[in-house]
């Protein structure tokens, strides 16, 4: 007689079987696939161009770096000078028009005295005529009075000059006021200082050009500085390359322009 077959516990035929099953899938389950990282590639031999990029492309950012610094302080001392050049071209119109001023005076006072001269000349020429009639001591005391009392030593030269000259060519009239040393001393302060009013005027004009020129060249630096500028965050190379070499191309055009400006010297 058989017997029926005994499950272990109190286990029922369908989970004993159950239990079976899933043991023999967990003993025969493939293996979990583990992540696989990937391995840096190993160099290629004799291969060193990304390194030499970079050394170029830090050699470059130092290159720009110090050409801004030199540019900027190039810029700065030229723009130093244009300042000074511009206070040189005011100092000299003003002094200019200070001795303009001076100048004219001095001719219209000279002038008045050259009209008074003229006026006391011709009235001693009466009384030299006077002195010929019947009048003549009077006449001779007038003209003396003159001589004596309204008659400068400048012109009183020229009177016996004129004398001297007429004495010497009859045929020709030599008036006391065509003396060079009468012309001279009297119009001579008035000449010097309307001659210095010139100088100045002159000098103030070329210190304008210069500041002009100057500041023409602080333009250019300006340029050489944006170019720069834009060179050091540029990502490629070649364009760093040709801003830096147009820029530096630029400042030194302008270095040369600046050198022909004499500097002004600068004294606290």
């Amino acid at each position: 007689m058989s017997h029926p077959p005994q499950y272990p516990g109190n286990d029922s035929p369908s989970q004993f079987d159950a239990q079976q099953q899933y043991s023999a899938q967990a003993q025969y389950a493939p293996p979990v696939p583990q992540p696989q990282y990937a391995q840096p590639a190993p160099p290629v031999a004799g291969s060193s161009t990304t390194p030499r990029l970079n050394r170029l492309f830090s050699n470059v950012e130092l290159l720009t770096a110090v050409l801004l610094g030199l540019v900027s302080v190039s810029t700065a001392y030229v723009s130093f000078q244009a300042a000074l050049y511009d206070g040189e071209t005011t100092k000299r119109f003003s002094e200019g028009q200070n001795l303009q001023t001076e100048a004219e005076s001095l001719y219209l006072e000279a002038n008045q005295t050259y009209i008074r001269d003229v006026q006391l000349w011709d009235r001693m020429t009466e009384l030299s005529i006077e002195m010929e009639g019947p009048d003549a001591a009077t006449a001779q005391l007038k003209y003396d009075t003159l001589l004596f009392t309204s008659v400068s030593d400048r012109l009183n030269q020229a009177i016996v000059w004129s004398a001297e000259q007429n004495a010497d060519d009859p045929s020709t009239f030599h008036s006391p006021f065509d003396s060079e040393d009468y012309q001279s001393a009297l119009y001579g302060a008035w000449a010097e200082t309307d001659k210095a009013s010139t100088e100045a005027f002159a000098a103030g004009d070329a210190a304008d050009a210069s500041g002009d020129k100057l500041t023409l060249t602080t333009v250019l630096m300006a340029i050489s500085l944006f170019l720069l500028g834009v060179g050091a965050v540029a990502r490629r190379l070649s364009v760093q390359l040709v801003l830096i070499g147009v820029s530096t191309a630029i400042w030194l055009v302008s270095l040369v322009m600046a050198g022909s400006v004499p500097f002004v010297p600068f004294t606290f």
